[in-house]
């Protein structure tokens, strides 16, 4: 048995989101245009004998931020090296970093043994879109400088993602609203469809007012179809917003990093954007 790691190329994230739904994690249908922009070094598959078996990402947002997600093993070849030698390969990608992850509740003791602390729970809630008024200051995010919308995103993220960001606004089968109040970006979203439904994400918003007039919009692009929004369950203003809209929640990921949570503004995460990459 000949078990390769080996990096990935774009067209080889089909693979990797597929993999991700099978295990449950339903990535949008285009979110790996996005994420290889953002370090088309950071992706690898294992491979045995030829053959596709496994996947991770390990991507670089700054010098000293990186997340690592995909880590999806085939059922069939759980028991073979690969996912070892698949852990390895990303945390080695990311060695000196502060590296955060989503992990299964199952496995924490898992990702303690190699170095991960606990920050806090999240969860995945699931409900039906629906049409709905909204504010007027909710516009398009092509009409605002991709800067801007990086600049608030920043306060949302621990690193500046400009390339990821300018994809992700522009992805196929998505739209992005922004918050604008005299002049002033002061919250933003995305909703993309999945394979199952459609996925909302991020929801940044300076507020619960302004998260709840950005959800109302982004929910109108799935009228009758099954949405999903990912919530930081520290985050509790959050948690109401999704009990509004009768959202159930699904199940649960732990968030945890290497070396320290990051100073980021908690307060406005009302949606993470993926699971995949944080």
């Amino acid at each position: 048995m000949k078990i390769t790691i080996r990096n990935m190329e774009l067209p080889e994230l089909e693979i990797a989101t597929y993999l991700a739904y099978k295990e449950g994690w339903n990535p949008g249908i285009a979110d790996g245009l996005a994420f290889y922009q953002q370090d088309p070094c950071g992706f690898f598959l294992a491979e045995i004998d030829g053959r596709v078996v496994g996947c991770i990402s390990a991507v670089k947002y700054s010098d000293n931020y990186g997340f690592i997600g995909f880590y999806v093993v085939d059922e069939e070849y759980r028991n073979s090296p690969a996912g070892t030698l698949l852990a390895r390969k990303a945390l080695k990608y990311l060695q000196g970093y502060n590296i955060g992850i989503d992990g299964v509740l199952s496995r924490v003791s898992n990702y303690e043994r190699i170095g991960f602390r606990y920050a806090h729970n999240n969860a995945r809630y699931e409900g039906i879109g629906g049409k709905y008024n909204y504010s007027q200051n909710i516009v398009l995010a092509a009409t605002i400088p991709v800067n801007e919308i990086c600049d608030y995103d920043r306060l949302c993220f621990p690193a500046l993602r400009t390339k990821f960001i300018d994809a992700w606004i522009n992805l196929p089968n998505s739209k992005t609203f922004c918050y604008v109040e005299k002049n002033k970006l002061m919250g933003y979203g995305t909703i993309r469809q999945c394979r199952k439904g459609y996925k909302i994400g991020p929801l940044f918003a300076d507020n619960e007012i302004i998260a709840n007039e950005l959800f109302k919009a982004l929910s109108g692009i799935a009228v009758d179809e099954l949405i999903y929004l990912d919530v930081s369950l520290i985050n509790k203003v959050a948690v109401k917003l999704a009990d509004r809209y009768e959202m159930k929640k699904v199940f649960e990921t732990i968030r945890m990093y290497t070396i320290s949570q990051p100073d980021i503004q908690m307060e406005k995460v009302f949606g993470i954007t993926s699971f995949e990459l944080g």
